[in-house]
């Protein structure tokens, strides 16, 4: 079968036709399911009673939940989100961490990328589309380095995928794995670790 024949797997590729207020009610209505019900209890079914858009077609574009999930991350993915830019690495590490903070920092505003996380954990198609959502952001984020070293705050060649990680690693712990709260103090003693780390020369080239 040649490449032009071959059939693509529904929920990888933006079908023809498609509207963008077709695919955000059907995003939207998943977000939803996962908050309440989590990745096991999400159902086709259910995403298009609740976004509006009937079942066959939401079949035919999306093929599964599996779709319908890496379909959100991907749309997610094509936000207008871009890295703080404070005037300093510090202050924009603090604003990274606490956005991580307001984000998991509560039940309600934590249910769906939560369930997003643990999806992920259950299907190798949302892993692999919740891999690509982090591996945008984290290249959004190359920009608050390249000031930094711009800047004379960080050394030349830190890896800001690296960096990232850094902050958002000891939130996401105590969030998703000990169910610790976090808070804006927390965030900042968190940023305040990484640039002291940064300034050392932890993420340079030669400490890799």
């Amino acid at each position: 079968m040649s490449a032009e024949s071959a059939a693509p797997t529904p929920g990888t590729v933006r079908p023809g036709g498609r509207t963008a207020r077709t695919r955000s009610a059907v995003r939207d209505a998943v977000l939803t399911g996962l908050a309440e019900h989590g990745y096991p209890g999400l159902t086709v079914e259910y995403v298009a009673e609740r976004s509006g858009i009937h079942k066959t077609t939401v079949y035919r574009r999306w093929g599964s939940v599996e779709g319908l999930v890496a379909d959100a991350l991907d749309l997610a993915g094509e936000d207008a989100w871009t890295p703080p830019d404070t005037g300093s690495l510090e202050g924009d590490l603090r604003a990274l961490a606490r956005e991580v903070t307001e984000t998991f920092g509560s039940a309600s505003a934590a249910a769906a990328p939560t369930a997003f996380i643990a999806a992920a954990f259950q299907s190798e198609r949302a892993a692999e589309a919740l891999r690509d959502f982090y591996t945008e952001r984290f290249a959004r984020c190359e920009s608050v380095v390249r000031r930094a070293v711009d800047r004379g705050e960080a050394p030349s060649g830190t890896d800001a995928a690296a960096v990232v990680r850094a902050v958002s690693a000891p939130l996401f712990f105590r969030a998703l794995i000990t169910r610790e709260p976090i808070d804006a103090p927390l965030a900042d003693q968190t940023a305040a670790a990484v640039a002291a780390a940064i300034r050392a020369g932890a993420y340079s080239p030669a400490r890799r």
